[in-house]
């Protein structure tokens, strides 16, 4: 498997995004769901990495610089085929180091409250990030976790 940056114009990527995005929102509502579009994820401002096994795509993530020294994780996701083998913490271990090499000093981020989401706030607790208040431009909402670590 290989983790690189990547330019979102592989066709593979893209559906594997659109597929991201269209599944949450079909969880949650519109005012709930605050997945980047293609267009969003490709300003200046955000950096996505992909992982391949050859020419397959595994899952994504990617890190969006909110400050000078903040930055937040947006966009994981694993494809159905890849899942339960590890794409997720390898993709979130990597966005931690660039952040570190950012010289950023915390991350965050916001996923879900349901239990559809429980797979992804316990990857991210066990790399060490804890729920804090909403940060940013986000407001609360018992549909959103909010999740915090210092670097």
């Amino acid at each position: 498997m290989r983790i690189t940056i990547d330019d979102l114009t592989d066709p593979a990527v893209v559906a594997l995004l659109d597929e991201h995005v269209s599944e949450l929102r079909s969880l949650s509502p519109p005012e709930s769901t605050h997945a980047l579009d293609l267009s969003e994820l490709r300003g200046d401002d955000v950096t996505v990495w992909v992982a391949r096994e050859g020419h397959v795509v595994l899952g994504c993530g990617a890190l969006k610089e909110l400050t000078s020294g903040h930055g937040e994780i947006k966009s994981m996701r694993t494809a159905r085929v890849a899942q339960r083998r590890g794409v997720a913490r390898l993709i979130l271990v990597e966005i931690l180091g660039e952040a570190r090499r950012r010289g950023l000093r915390r991350l965050s981020l916001e996923t879900g409250s349901e239990a559809f989401f429980a797979p992804a706030r316990a990857l991210y607790a066990a790399h060490g990030f804890t729920e804090c208040p909403p940060f940013g431009p986000y407001c609360p909402d018992p549909l959103s976790t909010f999740m915090t670590r210092d670097l």
